[in-house]
């Protein structure tokens, strides 16, 4: 009986270290699990601050491109305008060569009328440049966005 008893307290004591590993394995685990709850809480907040500065960058970008769109709207009539008026000016300049009166003024009318006419069409293709690097801009952030999406699907 004393054998068996001798038995059953290596048991018991080998049982017991046992429970104890287990409970640390489990405490360990317990703490492992509520570092990784915290970590993925900072995650989903630094991936919401994200988007959220992507969001106020596309809103930013749509209102300079828009600004662009309306700019270059703007030099284009202001072009157009300037072209009508150094026709109107050739024009001019070919009646006054042919009635032999006031050629120099109409000579420099349409040479101040052309150095305007070419300050705005390279002005107005600076503008489209801008404007459309300014639209690659918003694909790319709309991509970026899309990206986002999945990232946080997933």
């Amino acid at each position: 009986l004393k054998e068996e008893n001798a038995v059953l307290r290596s048991k018991i004591n080998k049982l017991q270290i046992l429970s104890e590993t287990q409970a640390d394995k489990m405490r360990r685990l317990e703490k492992k699990l509520e570092e990784n709850k915290i970590k993925e809480e900072r995650e989903a907040q630094d991936l919401e601050a994200m988007v959220q500065h992507v969001e106020q960058n596309l809103q930013l970008m749509t209102k300079r491109a828009v600004k662009a769109e309306n700019s270059a709207a703007k030099l284009r009539q202001e072009n157009a305008l300037l072209q009508t008026e150094l026709r109107n000016s050739k024009l001019e300049n070919e009646a006054l060569r042919a009635g032999q009166a006031g050629l120099a003024a109409a000579k420099q009318n349409a040479e101040v009328a052309l150095h305007h006419l070419l300050q705005v069409t390279t002005s107005s293709r600076a503008s489209i440049r801008q404007l459309l690097s300014g639209a690659e801009s918003l694909q790319l952030v709309a991509d970026l966005l899309k990206s986002i999406d999945r990232i946080s699907e997933v």
